[in-house]
């Protein structure tokens, strides 16, 4: 069902754009299969967050991290059963180590700082983590990414300094270290993912 919708909307696009060759094609069909394939993985995410008795945890940490993972990107998993799955794990993870887990406020203030630095270099290294179905290569974008990257991951951190609430200071806390993580090179080894800049700029060199 996916395919066929991101197929149509590739063959609309294709004939209103004939500047469009078959390789700029396969990259917007892949970017449509990413951005129509989340509609129905959000409202399976919510529905089992709301079976669990987790909803208002898990919406909250979506809505929190969103910013920063659009910006800095990360490795997407090759199945759509998989990547429900994936999501799934990534979310929920994230909520029931932040309602089970007690840091004192020493700890708390050195796992920031430590997490903080962690996120730096992650960051200058890889963010805009893309993928080689979507790429990003325009360097003003990653540019842009990347310091939008830098201000939403260190932003995420001070509230988590901040704030009262230790369930939702931890969320702050997890889901910025978690999310940095699905951006390494790490990371994408184990999942299989190629960096997509990495992968055309390649692609460019051998066909100089």
């Amino acid at each position: 069902m996916v395919d066929n919708i991101c197929t149509f909307l590739t063959n609309r696009i294709r004939k209103e754009m004939p500047e469009v060759d078959d390789e700029r094609a396969e990259v917007i069909f892949y970017g449509l299969q990413n951005i129509v394939g989340e509609i129905p993985k959000i409202f399976l995410l919510f529905g089992i967050a709301y079976i669990a008795g987790i909803l208002k945890e898990t919406f909250f940490v979506f809505l929190i991290l969103l910013p920063y993972r659009s910006a800095s990107g990360g490795f997407h998993l090759k199945t759509h059963l998989g990547c429900i799955l994936g999501t799934c794990t990534f979310y929920f993870g994230i909520v029931f180590l932040s309602k089970y887990i007690v840091l004192g406020k020493m700890i708390k203030y050195l796992t920031v700082l430590l997490v903080w630095i962690f996120g730096m270099v992650m960051i200058k290294k890889y963010a805009p983590a893309d993928t080689e179905n979507v790429p990003i290569l325009a360097k003003s974008e990653r540019k842009k990414k990347q310091i939008l990257s830098y201000i939403f991951f260190t932003i995420g951190l001070i509230i988590s300094i901040i704030i009262n609430n230790e369930m939702f200071s931890n969320m702050f806390l997890f889901g910025n270290l978690i999310q940095t993580l699905t951006i390494t090179r790490l990371a994408y080894k184990l999942t299989k993912n190629k960096y997509g800049y990495e992968v055309y700029q390649d692609t460019s060199m051998q066909n100089v």
